[in-house]
């Protein structure tokens, strides 16, 4: 039987940001980044009332078809429990649209504010491994939606049938030398506008290559910081987007040519450089202020946390 919850129960969850594939690790590899998306949640009476701050304001829809409803609704489901009505507030500091994982947030989001409500009457909340499925199964792949669950950095999986994926993913601890830049342009972008310009079958060659770039990354991540060039070359993605972001494109080559390890932030348009210094050089901040792009440090984002009364929880 379905337990619906009372009116006036009260959770927040707050969720990091994220970039994925880090260059060769299409699909499988993400960072979470120290930008954050918060939700709070109160059950009402009846009816859902939806309210949003910061990005997407006047722009995302304000009802049942919102990612954060959605995914707050699975997260019931999954529990088997109700709202009768909710109120649904978003604080959003992620940008829509620019390859930093704000779809991704907001799916994890409502999902771990699900546990802020959940254990107010209950012992059964959501898993780590509950979120990392529930939210890459909105997602179709699990880069993004595992960054912003575990924080950090990932590895991640599937396995399964297509038509029932299992998802997976494992934290691995970034060398604390390693410093993130981001570049985020005001031109936006779409996953699923950009996966078009990839060609369904690579040859044999270009696997291998991205293979061999991606097994590195692990060792420059991880130990090697001063491998992280190489490590980040990809043949199977960026170039096949770069006629779609030109601009984007151009700034990565600028950042590479001054030496520091750049990529396109998922499928772009941002782009996130990996470096062991404090400071990008002169000549690449330059060229990315000139050319429209926002360009911020940041730290390594922390993992999905949500909180229910005074109680905050991971």
């Amino acid at each position: 039987m379905t337990h619906v919850l009372p009116p006036g129960l009260r959770a927040t969850s707050v969720v990091a940001a994220s970039s994925a594939n880090l260059g060769p690790g299409f699909d499988s590899l993400g960072i979470a980044l120290s930008l954050y998306d918060e939700i709070v949640v109160e059950t009402t009476d009846s009816g859902l009332t939806v309210e949003v701050e910061g990005e997407g304001q006047g722009q995302v829809p304000l009802d049942e078809s919102h990612l954060v409803v959605r995914a707050i609704r699975r997260g019931l489901d999954a529990l088997n429990i109700a709202a009768s009505g909710m109120t649904v507030r978003c604080r959003n500091d992620i940008p829509h649209s620019r390859g930093l994982g704000s779809s991704a947030a907001a799916v994890v989001s409502g999902l771990a504010v699900v546990n802020g409500l959940a254990a107010q009457t209950s012992s059964e909340i959501l898993s780590e491994h509950d979120l990392v499925q529930l939210s890459s199964e909105f997602e179709g792949h699990p880069d993004n939606a595992s960054a912003a669950v575990l924080g950090g950095g990932v590895v991640s999986w599937t396995e399964g049938p297509e038509s029932a994926p299992r998802f997976d993913a494992a934290p691995i601890r970034v060398h604390p030398d390693i410093r993130l830049f981001v570049a985020i342009p005001d031109e936006r972008s779409s996953t699923a506008e950009t996966r078009v310009l990839l060609p369904e079958k690579v040859s044999h060659a270009d696997a291998r290559f991205n293979v061999s770039r991606a097994a590195l990354l692990m060792v420059a991540l991880t130990t090697r910081p001063d491998l992280l060039m190489p490590a980040t070359e990809d043949v199977l993605h960026q170039p096949q987007r770069a006629s779609a972001m030109p601009a984007s494109a151009e700034y990565l080559g600028v950042l590479r040519r001054c030496g520091v390890a750049a990529v396109l932030s998922g499928a772009g348009p941002s782009v996130l450089a990996l470096c062991t210094s404090s400071e990008l050089p002169a000549e690449a901040l330059e060229c990315g202020t000139a050319n429209g792009f926002t360009v911020k440090p940041m730290t390594i984002g922390d993992g999905a946390k949500w909180m229910s009364g005074a109680a905050a929880r991971r």
